[in-house]
């Protein structure tokens, strides 16, 4: 079974939140969100996100992939936790993926994970870091190896669907977009 942690923070951009996980668990991965304490996460919206459990529980399994959802406010949450850091760190030492979108792609830079990539991110947020070995690129999506950076909100399902590819394969995700009914 494919396992996916998704960390939610309080602050965090609930469309890309709920989009990820909503995608991800329609083509079968087991996905858990993991909030960074046991509280409901209040999201960039105002919406309440109840995470499945608190990072504590779960930080120290190993999981096939960690996506990092944006907002500002929750990547500065994820971004000031060294948990987060730590894990993200451990998972691509064993050869497993990092996702970041919008402005959770500084989470990935400063975990070092960055370094010799191409990357995208929310406009401005990646620019205002000093990343010399790595290349900014106005795309939705970015992959770079075992790194998958994505824009913003309006590049979640995009984002979802390419993580989805990348787990299950190009027949699960044709399956799960054309279930979505999105225009060609």
């Amino acid at each position: 079974m494919i396992n996916v942690l998704i960390p939610l923070a309080q602050g965090c951009e609930e469309l890309e939140a709920v989009t990820l996980i909503d995608l991800l668990r329609r083509s079968g991965i087991h996905v858990v969100t993991a909030g960074l304490d046991d509280q409901p996460v209040i999201a960039s919206r105002g919406t309440c996100l109840i995470p499945d459990t608190s990072l504590d529980k779960v930080a120290q399994q190993e999981f096939n992939m960690v996506v990092l959802p944006g907002g500002l406010l929750g990547a500065n949450n994820l971004n000031s936790d060294p948990r987060i850091h730590d894990l993200l760190k451990r998972t691509a030492e064993r050869g497993n993926i990092t996702a970041a979108i919008c402005a959770a792609p500084t989470i990935l830079a400063n975990a070092g994970l960055l370094e010799g990539k191409h990357a995208t991110g929310y406009p401005g947020f990646l620019d205002k870091l000093n990343l010399p070995t790595t290349t900014l690129r106005d795309e939705a999506v970015v992959v770079d190896g075992r790194v998958v950076t994505s824009k913003g909100p309006g590049t979640a399902m995009d984002f979802a669907l390419t993580l989805i590819e990348i787990l299950m394969g190009k027949e699960v995700r044709n399956k799960v977009e054309n279930e979505l009914q999105r225009p060609s």
